[in-house]
């Protein structure tokens, strides 16, 4: 293996497509920001000691291996499908609409008598996922030639005998009155990189930077921050409202009868959390946004 970028850079590989907006987000959350021209594969960084491209996610742990660039953001199931020799040096759970996991299911229309893989034996499916979707059946022990799809795979699930295609949410499965009859692979957004780029120290320290921002990013997107003004005589029973998961931070105030609090809390608990502190007595309740929170 060749590592072909500069030593004076760290080249990063953005993915291009579906996963390129929440990328670029979740990069301006962690403290990075990433400019790209709607004419242009290469991005501008804020940071004079990196560079960036822009690749398909489908390419990336290709280029990634090769040495083309020294870190990417990927699938895990692109990796997989291109036997890529990379170093996975986070696993990051974001997508393009949901922080969940995507699935690579085996799918068949409403209608079909198909309910298990092992009817499919003799069969075709089309997949993108044609590797992966392979060495499925192969440990099955079934003979099922797979073709490959160029996009538009729900629509051969009736030309066919079923698609193995991703989904995030279900939707579009269900739009095109598909049933699910198993699961290929569970997949999930990666930061890999280079080998031998990881062997030099100023470039390991700034991909293992770039993975913990990142992963603080992350784990921010559905927290919010929240202070508020609590009598001392209601400190315990406004305490046994929030649920942080460590003790919240409390500070004096001039008034000595009174605290501030400081905690982190859900998103989706604060609008049950906010009236029932109200009514235990806190005061001056602000919440805010968070970037980043980095365990």
């Amino acid at each position: 293996m060749v590592n072909r970028t500069a030593e004076d850079k760290l080249v990063l590989g953005i993915p291009k497509g579906s996963l390129q907006d929440s990328t670029l987000d979740l990069f301006q959350r962690a403290g990075y920001n990433v400019s790209v021209s709607s004419r242009s594969y290469f991005p501008t960084v804020d940071d004079e000691k990196m560079s960036a491209i822009m690749f398909r996610a489908q390419e990336m742990s290709r280029y990634v291996e090769d040495g083309v660039i020294d870190v990417g953001l990927t699938g895990h199931d692109w990796i997989m499908e291109n036997g890529s020799d990379v170093v996975e040096v986070a696993e990051l759970v974001y997508s393009k609409q949901k922080l969940t996991p995507v699935k690579w299911v085996l799918a068949v229309p409403d209608e079909s008598p198909i309910r298990t893989p092992e009817q499919l034996d003799g069969g075709i499916v089309a997949t993108e996922l044609v590797n992966c979707t392979r060495k499925y059946f192969e440990s099955k022990g079934l003979k099922v030639k797979v073709e490959f799809s160029w996009g538009a795979t729900e629509v051969k699930a009736r030309l066919l005998d079923a698609i193995v295609d991703v989904t995030e949410t279900g939707s579009s499965l269900k739009a095109n009155k598909l049933r699910v009859i198993d699961t290929i692979l569970t997949s999930s957004t990666r930061l890999i990189a280079n080998r031998d780029a990881m062997k030099i120290p100023w470039k390991r320290e700034k991909i293992e930077n770039i993975a913990l921002l990142l992963k603080g990013a992350i784990e921010a997107r559905e927290k919010v921050g929240m202070k508020m003004n609590v009598p001392r005589k209601a400190l315990d029973a406004v305490a046994r409202l929030l649920p942080s998961e460590k003790s919240p931070t409390i500070s004096s105030l001039a008034d000595p009868d009174w605290v501030a609090i400081e905690v982190i809390v859900e998103e989706r608990v604060e609008r049950e959390l906010v009236p029932q502190l109200k009514r235990a007595g806190a005061t001056g309740i602000i919440t805010y946004p968070l970037n980043k929170v980095i365990p």
